[in-house]
Order: structure tokens, then sequence, then C-alpha cells
């Protein structure tokens, strides 16, 4: 089901921006944006395809469709520690759409944010872009371990949220109860907010446990926002559908009331909902089949890049990205435009625009597509010095 056969990509090259098939010259390899390079499970087109057969695409309620709601809530009571209840979800215009509204609900100019560095570029930008100041808190590159002592140290009496990506992008690092546990603790000693990014949260390995931030204390619960997204593990990054999840309802209504989610000013396609829906409901089957076909490509790319001479890679425990350091002494941006030009393959680098300070002498890999793409992607970088 998601061999080289399985990819359309003359539909790619007419659909797939972002950074990959469109947007590249011809012959190129595009291990970038992360985001599947395989059509969506048959279930969500058939569900999409139910849902208009009658003609009527009229208002969804502002916060989201009931069943969405129900659906999104019961995905992470049964799969991630959860105890929300579906008044406890916001349906909204993507994960990253939820980051910002977030940010801008938290923060005043001139309020501090403590996000983890690396880490993806829109933690930073949703925090600028509601006034507030970034602070950085080192992440260890191998192990994603947080510098606690630092994170401490940042916090005075300007800081109002601590942003934390689970599973971590670019790493891939699954962080555990334990450690989840003391950033409430630090969290509720300050009386900080906490945003928890879980877009990810689908896309882990080894059947390795995941726990939900809000799950692991009563001081999780308090002051806490949940992002997800279903662009990761459902392949439907077009529709822009993701959730914002909350355990006080009256903190979600105030939310939902400033960010405008009450009103036909703001709200989320209901087509959108539907697919997001019908992929918890039914589509499970395939995403299993598709997360399994992820882990044979991580270890494969993981051993592909042992053996060379130019990166050292990590071994994510989640998502389907690698963040290798690279060995000769080319910058990220250098190097990203030695494999694109001598390679002919698109990676992103770990400059900091993408992912913060931290992050350079890195390059980020999307093996999201299939064994035979990826392998000659990795090839292709390799031979290309």
């Amino acid at each position: 089901m998601f061999t080289n056969n399985d990819i359309n990509f003359d539909a790619l090259k007419r659909k797939a921006y972002n950074g990959r098939w469109a947007t590249i010259e011809e012959g190129v390899i595009p291990l970038t944006a992360a985001d599947p390079d395989f059509r969506t499970a048959p279930e969500i087109e058939q569900g999409i395809i139910e849902y208009i057969k009658d003609g009527y695409l009229s208002y969804g309620p502002f916060s989201g469709l009931p069943e969405f709601k129900k659906n999104v809530a019961g995905h992470f009571n049964t799969d991630k520690h959860g105890s929300f209840t579906p008044e406890n979800v916001l349906a909204v215009n993507s994960a990253a759409q939820g980051m910002f509204l977030i940010a801008s609900y938290v923060l005043k100019p001139g309020d501090e944010a403590i996000i983890l560095d690396p880490v993806d570029f829109l933690f930073k930008r949703s925090v600028e872009a509601a006034g507030g100041t970034v602070r950085l808190c080192p992440v260890d590159h191998i192990t994603g371990a947080i510098d606690f002592e630092k994170l401490v140290e940042l916090i005075n009496p300007k800081t109002k949220l601590i942003s934390i990506c689970n599973p971590h992008n670019p790493l891939g690092k699954v962080y555990s109860k334990e450690v989840l546990k003391k950033i409430s603790e630090i969290a509720s000693v300050h009386d900080l907010w906490v945003m928890s990014d879980e877009i990810w949260s689908d896309i882990v390995y080894d059947d390795q446990e995941f726990h939900t931030y809000s799950s692991v204390s009563e001081q999780a619960k308090k002051k806490s926002f949940t992002i997800y997204g279903f662009s990761k593990s459902f392949g439907i990054a077009g529709l822009r559908i993701g959730a914002v999840l909350c355990n006080d309802q009256e903190i979600l209504e105030d939310f939902t009331e400033k960010s405008n989610f009450n009103s036909t000013i703001e709200g989320v396609s209901t087509l959108s909902q539907i697919a997001g829906s019908v992929a918890l409901e039914r589509a499970k089957p395939w995403y299993k089949e598709f997360l399994n076909h992820l882990q044979q490509n991580r270890d494969l790319a993981f051993n592909i890049l042992s053996r060379s001479e130019i990166l050292s890679p990590n071994l994510p425990e989640a998502t389907f990205v690698l963040f290798p350091k690279i060995k000769n002494n080319l910058t990220s941006d250098e190097f990203t435009r030695h494999v694109l030009q001598h390679g002919k393959v698109a990676v992103v680098p770990g400059s900091e625009r993408w992912f913060g300070k931290g992050a350079e002498g890195h390059i980020r890999i999307c093996f999201s597509t299939s064994r035979e793409i990826l392998e000659e992607g990795l090839d292709r970088i390799i031979k290309s010095f």
C-alpha cells in the first residue's frame, strides 16, 4: 500500500506545494516539508463524498461539528491517556492557527514565552506575532532532553507561557510522563500557562506510550492548551483542520469568544471537519499500516546514514523526520545548497530561520515517502560529496 507504485507523481507535481513536488525543478527529490507522498485513506475520500452527495453545504456550529469534537476527544482519551469531553474541543483551521491563537490569548505585548531550542519555527513566530518576546531553552540534540536548570533560570515576572513540542519536531523525542509532570510542577509554582503541540502524537514508534500533557497531573490540567492536527498522520494538510483542547471549560469558552470562533468571523470548513472525524472513526487501519511503513523507513534511513561519512543521524522515537548532524565543515545552508545542486535532493537546513539558533550544523530529512524514493534520495546525498 505504500510502495512507489502507490504514489501518483503527476498529482503531486500539480498539488504538493510548501517546498515539495509542485515547487521544485524536474528531477529533484524533495525530502523537505513534513507531508506524506501517499494519497489519503480511501475511507476519508469516501466520507467527504458521502457528506456532499445530498448537495447541502450549510453552516456548521461555529466551534465545531458535534461528531468532530466527539471523535477528537475520544481519540485522546483512548490513545493518549486524555480526559476530555467533546465540549473541551474547539475545531480550528490547522494546528498552526491554534498555536497563533493561543499565543495571542495568553500573551500581551512585552510578555515572555519560553520555547525549546531547536524547535519548529512556528513557535517563535506565534509568540512574536502576539507581541511577545521569545526565550530559548536548550534541548539535547541527541536525546531531546530539556535543560531544566536553564528553564527555571529563564523564568521572570514577564514570563507567561512555556511552549512544548511533544513529540518534538525536529528531534523526534517523545517526552515521558515524568518529564511532563516536572514541567507542570514548574509551571504551577510560577503560575504559567503551558501550550503542548501534539500534532505528531500519532506518529510514535516501537509501541511507545504517549501521554497528552494535561493527563500527567492536576496542575497540568489547570492552565494548559493542547494542539492537535491531521496533516501528519492522515495526509490532509490541504484541508487545514486541527483542534485546540482544554480541560477547563470556562477557559475554553473565553478562548473561543476572544478568538472569534463564536460567529461567522471564524470557524472551520465542515468538509474539513468531516474528513478529520472520518479519519479517526474509520481510517485507523490505514493509519496503522502507514505507521508500520514509516517505522521501516526510519530504520532504513538511520542505517544508511550511520554508514555514511557525511552525516551522523539521530534515531527518532516519533515523527517522520530525521535531524542528522553534518560531519564536514559546511554550514546547514551550505550543505543544503550543495546537495540540491550536486545531488538533486532538497532538504531543510537546520538554520535559525527554520528551527532556532540551536539547530545549526544539522539538516532535516523527511521520510514519509516510498522506500524507493527514500533510498534514491539518501544515495544521491551521499554520492554528491
